[in-house]
C-alpha cells in the first residue's frame, strides 16, 4: 500500500502541485474541517460513485485516522484503480500541523 504522511501532503500542497484528494469520512466529520481542494466522498458512497475517482493517476485517499482510507484504497484496487495513495495518520495528524 503506497503511504503519504500529512507532513508530506502539506509541504507537496504548499508547493502548489494540483492534488486528487478524496475524504472518505462522514459528512458530520467533514462538517468540521477538510483539506483545501479535497473532494468528499463518503466511504459507504464510494462504490457507487467510482466514476467521480480517476481510475489511474494518483489519488491520495484521506479519513480521521487512516483505517477507512486504507480499506477505501483496497476495496479501489480490487476495482483495477491504481495510483492510490493513503494518508498515514489522518485528519488526526493533520490537524497536529
Amino acid at each position: 500500500m503506497h503511504t503519504i504522511t500529512p507532513q508530506e501532503l502539506k509541504q507537496r500542497l504548499e508547493n502548489g502541485e494540483k492534488l486528487t484528494i478524496i475524504d472518505v469520512r462522514e459528512p458530520e466529520e467533514v462538517a468540521l474541517g477538510m483539506i483545501p481542494g479535497a473532494k468528499h466522498i463518503p466511504l459507504m458512497e464510494v462504490p457507487q460513485r467510482l466514476g467521480e475517482i480517476p481510475q489511474h493517476s494518483e489519488t491520495i485517499l484521506v479519513c480521521r485516522s487512516g483505517n477507512r482510507s486504507g480499506r477505501a484504497l483496497e476495496y479501489l484496487e480490487a476495482q483495477g484503480f491504481t495510483g492510490l495513495v493513503n494518508m498515514t495518520g489522518g485528519m488526526l495528524e493533520w490537524e497536529q500541523l
